[in-house]
């Protein structure tokens, strides 16, 4: 197989591979070539059934990379397997609710020097992946807690009146999940985008299919586009020669082009929960959590006959995007004015000053969120210190617990190659809290989890006084919340940025069209070229990314939409 026969190579058969491969492919003059690394699992239960998507990790379908020990003095622990920031070959285990992101977050991403990069313009492409990619209302009969939620947020002023997926704003809503409506199965990049056009003869995929590196030469090169994910992009572009010049010369590798800010920019969500026990008669998923032959019996012959039951979704129903500031004294609000003051970066280090100046008006703005929060029907098994009485696995009992995820991080790391060998993992390095102010803003958002918890939506669902399944995920105390975070927070697996779209300038390591700064015919379009991760979960932003930089290439070359 030439490369020259094709007029795109897409290295990557993931959420945005597809997604390019599907709409580059429309034109029938254009020949689309997908190198995917990972194997075809489209009929695997695994990918397929809602519930069972975590039982890939580790497994073939999972590249199981590890980030470096965080040991510094904001850790109280080193990453463990439960906080590995863990990545699929092709997107199939994306946790499958559909989140968008908040209105004011993409409109930050022009702010940063992205002219075209707004709600306006993007917008449009949301509404696109909605109809594309069929997210449903998951979960069977109403749960109570999707009550209860809108009930306490309606009494506080936080219940989003507007359009979630249309307008989303502040305030609680109702989740999409990324399962198909009628089949009741898992959708994704696979099932939504490539499999309903996979006859196209334009357009070829192959699987097993390692790229070890992009070649540079004066000939008729195909455009290729590296839709390999956070961590596999930054790789590629380091194993070119396309990256930070001292870096690749200890590594023995031609520099390309010397571009020190690619692998730089990692950013990431962590999440934090607190379970509290429910009332006897709330339907809960703690049963599967435990393993109880019998639950999952029931439960996989229940979704092999009907399509519903545990396994027809991940029990994430509802959501909430909320401001910070109006929870704060006026002490605590001088407070954590200071500190953000006190970490503003200098001018010389562009690009963390103009993340620091998006994060610092979310923070203190009381219409833009800082964090998002949300409930999972089942207690959250999470990393405890050894020496405490924090149960370490599953406990008798249901239990609902709260999700608490920071919107706007500010701790930044970097993801580098380790060797000049494409078998070996990259060097990932997320400094998870590194910058004081994540934890100040984190904590007081963990100590309001406890207030909506408290509230009288509530008394019909959560036993009272609140009981809490870990003894340690007690927030009334300031310093004892950001304990708990520190030694219990994991990663989400929203990693994103790290070959960020912005100006040269400013650290970006692609321009407003994709195009990799100082090459020719090579873009990067995946969660790696987003500038600002989204509010929430990232598949529903990475979708529409996706779309919107498909129609730029097809402007660019002048291809048929």
């Amino acid at each position: 197989m030439k490369m020259s026969s094709f007029d795109f190579v897409i290295i990557g058969g993931g959420t945005s591979g597809l997604v390019l491969a599907n709409r580059l492919s429309e034109d029938p003059g254009q020949h689309v070539l997908v190198l995917e690394a990972g194997s075809d699992h489209y009929d695997d239960p695994r990918v397929n059934t809602p519930a069972l998507f975590l039982t890939l990790l580790k497994s073939e379908a999972d590249w199981a990379f590890e980030t470096t020990p965080q040991t510094a003095d904001w850790c109280l622990r080193r990453i463990s397997r439960a906080d590995l920031l863990v990545c699929s070959k092709d997107g199939r285990y994306e946790d499958p609710v559909f989140v968008p992101p908040s209105k004011s977050l993409i409109d930050s991403w022009g702010s940063l020097g992205n002219e075209g990069w707004n709600w306006n313009v993007l917008g449009r492409y949301f509404a696109k992946v909605y109809s594309s990619a069929q997210p449903s209302f998951a979960g069977g009969s109403p749960h109570p807690i999707r009550r209860a939620w809108a009930e306490a947020f309606e009494a506080n002023g936080y219940l989003m009146t507007s359009n979630p997926l249309l307008n989303p704003t502040v305030g609680s809503f109702d989740l999409l999940s990324s399962i198909h409506p009628e089949k009741k199965e898992r959708s994704y990049a696979v099932s939504a985008y490539y499999h309903p056009i996979k006859h196209r003869e334009n357009l070829k995929v192959l699987t097993d299919a390692v790229v070890e590196k992009i070649l540079f030469d004066d000939s008729r090169p195909p455009k290729v586009i590296l839709a390999a994910g956070v961590f596999q992009s930054p790789k590629l572009l380091e194993l070119s020669g396309i990256g930070d010049a001292k870096l690749l010369q200890r590594q023995g590798i031609q520099v390309i082009q010397d571009l020190p800010q690619v692998g730089e920019n990692l950013h990431d969500h962590l999440v934090c929960y607190i379970s509290y026990e429910t009332l006897d008669d709330i339907s809960t998923l703690d049963s599967l959590i435990r393993q109880e032959p019998e639950a999952i019996q029931q439960a996989m012959e229940e979704y092999a006959t009907k399509k519903s039951g545990m396994l027809s979704s991940v029990g994430v129903y509802i959501c909430v995007f909320l401001p910070l500031v109006n929870y704060l004294s006026g002490d605590s609000h001088d407070q954590l004015k200071e500190m953000l003051r006190q970490n503003r970066p200098t001018a010389d280090d562009q690009r963390a000053k103009i993340y620091h100046d998006v994060a610092e008006k979310a923070i203190l703005d009381s219409k833009q969120p800082s964090a998002a929060h949300f409930t999972a029907i089942a207690q959250q098994i999470l990393p405890v210190d050894p020496n405490s009485s924090s149960p370490a696995g599953p406990v008798p009992g249901n239990f609902i617990s709260f999700g608490v995820m920071l919107s706007h991080p500010l701790s930044r790391g970097s993801v580098h190659i380790s060797s000049n060998n494409v078998s070996e993992p990259p060097i990932i390095d997320p400094k998870y809290l590194s910058n004081s102010v994540d934890i100040e803003v984190y904590a007081r958002h963990l100590q309001y989890a406890e207030t909506i918890a408290s509230s009288p939506a509530f008394n019909k669902i959560l036993k009272h006084p609140l009981r809490r399944r870990d003894p340690a995920s007690d927030p009334t105390d300031l310093e004892q919340a950001k304990n708990y975070i520190r030694t219990s927070a994991i990663s989400q697996w929203h990693p994103g940025g790290t070959c960020p779209m912005l100006p040269l300038e400013k650290g970006g390591v692609v321009d407003t069209h994709l195009r990799v700064y100082g090459t020719r015919n090579l873009r990067v379009v995946d969660a790696s070229s987003i500038p600002l991760i989204s509010t929430a979960n990232l598949q529903a932003t990475v979708y529409a990314f996706a779309e919107r930089a498909a129609d730029l290439i097809k402007e660019d070359h002048g291809l048929r939409s």
